[in-house]
């Protein structure tokens, strides 16, 4: 039965305290996930309040993704309680205290805007996010409380890193969500990744080989390519990059997906992890960039612990953003640096203005510290999991389950269905947009078009989902048949 001590809550409700306990112990893993919960007359008799303060605590829990319900079963903990866990912590041990530091309106109607972009039913070739999903309410909230507070910090000018409230609460999330221990002056905040990895380019200087991963995310690649510097295609095995031929190339500097590769979505094994930072060693001024894509979508199990978090030797660059979990507008991304790189940063790029606004940096940040980014993330991975698994059940329903297999590591917002099409790779995209549909294939993505396994894959529909809607998916279907069987 479960327990909570009112004598603490202060000045909380009852119903929001309950909230809070229920919350806090299945987040510390003391209810586990699929444990069935107290029938609400139950809790309710067992704790000495009402089966209403009860039933509404139970409902926000269930909204936000905490626990779920089985008719006539009752109330069950939904498999989460890892979430704040992952691992055991390093030589740090627990979540550590918070880094501290030193006229007229015009009504213009957007609606006449006319866009020059092709229109599609479906567009699997972009991995944009719901927009439907976007806490609107919250956000609103937030942004008002930043303008209201009236803080002339918001006008001043910011270090070159971004706000030091904003690196903070990137601190505690990682600490908490990704077993990563790092500074606030380890953090630099960016405009989009594009802008940060124009900002390594400077830091590591144009002599640099920059290695990237075959098939891959090419946008990387074309960076390293305008910014000046050289960059080198290494093909990827079942396991993740190989290693041997990384080895022998002049790289000095990798970059890599290992939790969730884009597109095959491989995920690297531990072994294929540690070899990967035992390269790092072998010279000096070795990096290895790792790219955390989609990260927060894995729907089974632990989320992977990050290479920066088991790396000893203070050479791993860490990369994630929020456009993937907020919305793609939200340009705001940023690095965690090896403290080794912090005085770099400060002697080569110290001088500079950060690219984000601060007012969006400070609404971020008390996004982050009220935890309502966290609960954003599990309402998120619920939407994302039920529309992933009712795109692939209506797939194998479907008349393309006999020519057909999808590809998928249980994680991510994209998976892999592989085709058995008499055409070309060429022709079956050409189809597919004569039904409305955008894609892309596996074979899009390889930097050598000679390459033979390229040419084994070129029937391989990378299948973006996250911007799909779930009344869409009937029709999708349908679509896809006459594009492929018709």
């Amino acid at each position: 039965m479960i327990t909570i001590d009112f004598s603490k809550r202060n000045n909380l409700g009852l119903c929001e305290f309950l909230y809070e306990s229920i919350k806090e112990q299945i987040l510390e893993n003391i209810l586990k996930a699929n444990e069935k919960l107290p029938s609400k007359r139950a809790l309710a008799v067992h704790l000495g309040i009402s089966v209403i303060t009860v039933q509404n605590a139970y409902g926000q829990l269930i909204s936000e993704g905490y626990i779920y319900s089985i008719e006539k079963k009752g109330f069950f903990v939904t498999d989460i309680a890892v979430e704040n866990q992952f691992f055991q912590r390093k030589q740090f041990g627990k979540k550590s205290e918070k880094n501290t530091c030193d006229g007229n309106e015009v009504e213009y109607d957007y609606s006449q805007v006319v866009s020059t972009e092709k229109k599609y039913f479906v567009d699997l070739k972009s991995n944009t996010t719901s927009y439907e999903k976007f806490p609107f309410s919250l956000w609103s909230h937030v942004t008002r409380q930043v303008l209201n507070s009236g803080d002339e910090r918001l006008l001043q000018r910011m270090s070159a890193n971004g706000v030091l409230e904003l690196r903070n609460a990137i601190c505690q999330y990682l600490l908490e969500f990704r077993n990563m221990n790092v500074k606030p002056n380890q953090i630099v905040i960016g405009s989009g990744t594009e802008a940060l990895y124009t900002m390594l380019i400077q830091l590591l200087g144009r002599q640099s080989v920059y290695a990237v991963e075959n098939p891959g995310y090419k946008k990387v690649a074309r960076i390293f390519e305008i910014n000046g510097a050289s960059f080198i295609p290494i093909d990827i095995k079942k396991e993740g990059i190989n290693i041997k031929d990384l080895e022998n190339s002049c790289a000095n500097v990798i970059h890599v997906s290992p939790s969730h590769h884009f597109p095959t979505g491989i995920v690297m094994p531990v072994r294929f992890r540690g070899e990967l930072l035992d390269w790092d060693t072998k010279e000096k001024n070795r990096y290895i960039i790792e790219d955390d894509y989609d990260s927060e979508f894995r729907f089974n199990g632990k989320p992977l612990q990050t290479l920066q978090s088991t790396d000893t030797s203070d050479c791993v660059i860490y990369m994630n953003t929020f456009s993937k979990t907020l919305a793609p507008s939200f340009r705001i991304s940023y690095m965690v640096l090896p403290l080794k790189l912090t005085k770099v940063f400060e002697e080569k790029l110290g001088f500079s203005s950060c690219s984000v606004s601060s007012f969006e940096q400070y609404t971020l940040a008390e996004f982050l510290r009220k935890g309502f980014y966290a609960k954003h993330i599990i309402r998120m991975k619920n939407y994302y999991r039920n529309l992933r698994n009712n795109l692939i059940h209506s797939l194998q329903a479907s008349k393309l389950a006999e020519i057909s297999e999808i590809q998928e590591e249980d994680s991510g917002l994209h998976f892999l269905l592989r085709i058995n099409f008499l055409y070309s790779g060429e022709e079956l995209k050409l189809r597919l947009e004569k039904q409305g549909i955008r894609g892309s294939l596996l074979s899009d993505f390889f930097y050598n078009q000679s390459n033979s396994e390229e040419q084994n894959n070129n029937h391989v529909l990378v299948v973006n989902y996250s911007g799909i809607k779930k009344e869409q998916i009937p029709e999708l279907v349908s679509r896809m048949e006459k594009a492929i069987l018709e």
